[in-house]
């Protein structure tokens, strides 16, 4: 939306410049700026090799989850908010991802950077076999056909390939090593999974702005429509299949290396459905829409508005719901705020958060005529 926008008396005068991302020089320098800064987070806190202690460590703990959940929410915008294909197993996909990443590491002395790649490739294929019956089901049968993934693969996971994946218990990663140089700390983990995550965002944004992407989303408005414009709608819907899963299998991946530990209980349907609320509360079909709903659900989630917050409901809460225990009231705190601001977003924002930074930066850009 805002990018086809520029602001007063600022003309696009060459076809790069037309189809550049960033058309103004002021645009390139705030976002290669942001990018610049983001890579500096790392030596603020006191782990860093300047051991300066002016940002939190936990903070960075923070962002590479939420990098990595970007990424997996990225992978299901693609499918859902360009394609318009429902999915409740992406968290199963996650789940293949993390799981062939650790077994290509463990026993068959994979790398990292060679796990990675193969273990997205390999979910990418998984993708492609639970997303057959998108050829022809669609709506709640698609979503029931993809939920089939989500019980499917963690019962695979946790007993025909127990000898693999060890099962119900933890199992164990290794961390990513490049020569002598290990990435077993946050901060060297941090410059993997960071820049990684805003390639792939950049990735996906230019994805869809190419002819493979149009497609995506003449599906999406009218899969009918665009199979009498000559587009092989079975063709599309299988390669989207494939690249969410694709995404999903980087996330899982980078998910197991950073924590150095998997277990089946991370993946389970509350996940999948975590997934799709971020991507309803960021906004579906937008480039900054995972990373909108990724960052606020899980700041939301992690207690850190939540307990902020208590103090302040802390004695209304009691009053209004007399039939709970006040201590059932203050755990269930951060689920019941995530249930709520779901269904205000539903009702009230329900295009997401990136939709009103859109209509924000247009209102910005052409602010003398904003009336």
């Amino acid at each position: 939306m805002s990018a086809n926008i520029r602001p007063s008396g600022v003309f696009d005068v060459s076809y790069a410049q037309d189809i550049s991302l960033n058309r103004t020089r002021t645009d390139k320098i705030i976002a290669n700026g942001l990018f610049v800064l983001l890579l500096l987070v790392p030596l603020l806190t006191v782990e860093g090799p300047l051991g300066l202690n002016l940002l939190p460590q936990t903070w960075i703990g923070l962002m590479i989850r939420i990098a990595i959940f970007v990424i997996a929410v990225q992978g299901l915008n693609i499918l859902v908010g360009y394609t318009g294909q429902i999915s409740l197993g992406h968290a199963a996909f996650v789940a293949v991802g993390g799981y062939t990443g650790a077994v290509l590491a463990r026993q068959l002395g994979f790398s990292f950077w060679a796990a990675l790649p193969a273990a997205a490739l390999f979910t990418g294929v998984v993708g492609l076999v639970f997303g057959l019956p998108s050829l022809r089901v669609k709506g709640f049968y698609l979503a029931m056909a993809t939920l089939a993934a989500q019980f499917i693969i963690p019962w695979l996971l946790r007993y025909p390939l127990t000898p693999w994946t060890n099962g119900s218990r933890p199992l164990e990663v290794p961390p990513p090593t490049l020569g002598p140089l290990s990435f077993a700390s946050e901060n060297a983990m941090f410059y993997i999974v960071v820049p990684l995550s805003v390639f792939l965002m950049l990735a996906a944004r230019n994805m869809i702005r190419t002819r493979f992407g149009r497609a995506l989303i003449s599906i999406r408005d009218n899969d009918l429509a665009a199979e009498q414009l000559g587009i092989n709608v079975f063709s599309y819907k299988l390669q989207a299949f494939f690249i969410s899963a694709l995404y999903a299998g980087i996330a899982g991946a980078l998910l197991a290396f950073h924590d150095n530990s998997l277990s089946l209980d991370k993946f389970s349907l509350g996940l999948s459905i975590e997934f799709l609320a971020m991507l309803v509360i960021g906004g579906a079909g937008f480039p900054l829409g995972p990373l909108f709903g990724v960052s606020f659900v899980i700041l939301l989630t992690q207690d850190i508005i939540p307990n902020r917050l208590l103090p302040l409901f802390g004695s209304v809460l009691p009053t209004l719901l007399p039939f709970i225990d006040p201590v059932n009231i203050t755990s269930s705190l951060s689920p019941l705020l995530f249930g709520l601001i779901l269904v205000i977003f539903l009702i009230l924002a329900p295009r997401g958060l990136a939709y009103r930074w859109e209509i924000f930066k247009i209102a910005w850009k052409i602010r003398p005529y904003s009336h």
